[in-house]
């Protein structure tokens, strides 16, 4: 797999810049010209991986998506869930590193979206900022995305949660619904080889709102982490 591996690379930076090109012009316009951006690079990656390398995907627990606001706590594995949710979620808000902002295309592209970046090291302040854009974006009806961990994960490692999660779930007052993926065992966090397979995301039902930190933190983590080792062997 190395040199398909390598040819996705390629195909993958080409991708994405045509695309970022393409739609530059609606970076100049309203927001919602620019949206369909999202979908096309998206659909594009996705089949970049099901033709290059043979990664196939499968979405487990739509159902369990509440009609109305709503945050995603995402287990992260790979790059591959910062593409997917642009396709199985409606116009997602992504909560992101600040320094991805920085870079060319990409970082204008997530500033049009009002994706929401955080300084990880900014503690009580950060957490607060991050807390108010994500208000304002429920409030237009957009689901927030958000990786509990802070970070990609090596598969089967459990790093800390970080107290974003628990700051949007006392702050907003909506359902979280919990997400459990593999893409690790295929697109590995540092692993520069791909591996054919089927990759899952899996929905889990729905924590509602109301629940004490010390109580939602650790039902949280157990939710996530249990169902993504039982996805280790689909």
């Amino acid at each position: 797999m190395p040199l398909r591996s390598a040819l996705f690379n390629v195909l993958f930076y080409a991708w994405a810049a045509t695309v970022a090109l393409l739609f530059f012009p609606t970076l100049f316009l309203p927001r919602r010209f620019s949206q369909p951006a999202q979908k096309l690079w998206a659909t594009g990656m996705v089949w970049l991986l099901r033709t290059i390398i043979g990664i196939r995907m499968e979405i487990r627990g739509r159902e369990h998506i509440p009609v109305g606001p709503v945050l995603i706590a995402s287990k992260h594995q790979s790059a591959w869930e910062t593409i997917i949710y642009h396709l199985v979620l409606d116009d997602p808000v992504m909560v992101i590193k600040r320094e991805l902002f920085w870079i060319p295309l990409y970082g204008w592209y997530a500033l049009k979206w009002r994706m929401i970046g955080i300084y990880r090291k900014g503690r009580a302040r950060a957490l607060k900022k991050m807390v108010a854009a994500a208000r304002a974006e429920v409030g237009r009806g957009r689901p927030i995305v958000i990786f509990p961990q802070g970070t990609r994960t090596q598969v089967g490692e459990r790093l800390p949660y970080q107290p974003g999660i628990a700051a949007l779930y006392r702050a907003l007052a909506i359902p979280v619904v919990p997400v459990a993926v593999n893409s690790g065992l295929y697109w590995p966090r540092r692993g520069f080889t791909k591996r054919s397979g089927t990759i899952i995301l899996e929905f889990l039902p729905p924590i509602e709102a109301g629940l004490p930190r010390k109580q939602f933190t650790p039902l949280l983590e157990s939710r996530i982490e249990e169902a993504s080792s039982a996805l280790l062997h689909p």
